[in-house]
């Protein structure tokens, strides 16, 4: 009879800890849960980071499934639906990357406005491009924090603390004091705009054609550290090299959209980085440490009734 079975994505947890403290179960580290044969129906409980698909179909493939570990926040490609349903266990630890990725949100916020990424870019290109590369000060700006979650929420912190003028499109769920505007009124008040929105229906492709035309008059900084979907990104990256954007910072791109941010013909304001907002050593220790104690305690506890 075959041990039960734990299935770990490769950099979501410590699958070394997890044989160590869970040592009746079977471990198994993937990279493609393609890979894993007999292991995916055999598996009680995975750990999954960003960039792993639990929806319908892969969820029906795991019969014996009771618990999903999400090192992380986000939801997009989880059906949190059929996992309900099924009365499987979410567990998630959004907390816990909030200040790495509040701190890539600003350096983000910086070199966009000190223009960074076009010289750089250019110098890339063969050009020297100083006398384009006049900066602005952050701390004259006006600054949009669309989502005030967590990450929205630590990025607006250190923000603020930077010296920048902040405030947050406003929603119902806000109801701590937090400085809100209507949201319809962003665009034309903000120079730059953070956006640490979920992909959610609603927030879908929501920074496209129709955003960039209302913030057209202040052309400002757009800094992505939510999920891609929430952008337009052809759109954004038209905006870009016409002008509508005076500069665009997009973290969370997964291995399946690096085609889409190659090098142009020309040198642009664009930093484009491979999600690694939370990629900060003390938050993979802490994250790995969450994930092993919770799969111990949810396990652990099963185990003992």
């Amino acid at each position: 009879m075959r041990a039960p079975t734990i299935l770990v994505a490769k950099g979501a947890g410590d699958a070394n800890a997890l044989v160590r403290s869970l040592s009746r179960y079977d471990v198994y580290e993937f990279t493609s849960l393609d890979e894993l044969g007999g292991a995916v129906r055999r598996a009680e409980l995975i750990v999954i980071r960003s960039g792993v698909r639990l929806d319908a179909d892969r969820l029906a493939a795991m019969p014996k499934l009771r618990h999903v570990i999400r090192a992380g926040s986000g939801l997009d490609g989880i059906d949190t639906a059929v996992l309900a349903a099924r009365g499987i266990g979410l567990h998630r630890y959004p907390e816990a990357s909030a200040p790495a990725v509040a701190e890539w949100c600003l350096a983000a916020l910086l070199a966009l406005a000190r223009r960074i990424p076009l010289g750089a870019n250019g110098l890339a290109h063969g050009d020297h491009l100083k006398t384009a590369c006049l900066g602005t000060p952050v701390v004259s700006m006006r600054v949009a924090v669309w989502g005030a979650g967590p990450i929205g929420r630590a990025a607006a912190a250190v923000t603020e603390r930077f010296g920048a003028e902040v405030a947050f499109a406003a929603r119902p769920s806000i109801t701590d004091g937090l400085r809100q505007l209507p949201a319809a009124e962003l665009p034309g008040w903000a120079d730059a705009h953070i956006v640490a929105l979920p992909a959610t229906a609603e927030n879908t492709g929501a920074f496209g054609t129709d955003f960039l035309r209302s913030a057209a008059g202040r052309r400002p900084l757009l800094v992505v550290a939510g999920r891609l979907a929430t952008i337009d990104t052809g759109a954004c990256l038209e905006a870009l090299a016409d002008g509508g954007l005076t500069g665009l910072a997009v973290d969370p791109i997964e291995a399946s959209d690096a085609h889409l941010f190659k090098s142009g013909p020309a040198p642009q304001n664009l930093l484009a980085t491979p999600h690694i907002g939370a990629q900060r050593a003390d938050v993979r220790v802490l994250l790995d440490a969450w994930v092993t104690q919770t799969a111990s305690a949810v396990l652990g506890g099963e185990a003992a009734r």
